[in-house]
């Protein structure tokens, strides 16, 4: 997809569900990860990853847990407890959103 605006205000959902289906993860894995399952068609950015997982973090949905592989110390992200209700919230309010932009984009098709 050429408009990765559409994407910008899903950011924080993309992250809740990966982490809810990877348990952990660090931003460089995410940004891959998502490369990876829309076949490079979404390219996450530094600057875009990074403000969103530390206002997750800040909200109290993740955990931070800070490794150290070889030389450096990388962040990992974990949902926390309400994390977990809010990615199902989330993923909730991502659905709906998605039938409604269907009904409006092609009223003659229906999700249900």
């Amino acid at each position: 997809m050429g408009n990765q605006k559409l994407y910008k205000g899903s950011l924080q959902t993309i992250i809740l569900k990966l982490l809810e289906t990877h348990d952990k993860m660090y931003g460089y894995e995410i940004t891959q990860k998502v490369k990876e399952l829309t076949k490079g068609d979404l390219k996450i950015t530094e600057g875009a990853l990074y403000p969103a997982l530390h206002k997750l973090e800040a909200d109290g949905l993740l955990d931070v847990e800070v490794a150290k592989v070889g030389n450096r110390l990388r962040k990992y992200y974990k949902l926390t407890e309400s994390g977990t209700k809010e990615t199902a919230n989330k993923l909730d309010e991502m659905q709906e959103f998605l039938k409604t932009m269907q009904h409006l984009v092609n009223p003659k098709f229906s999700l249900e």
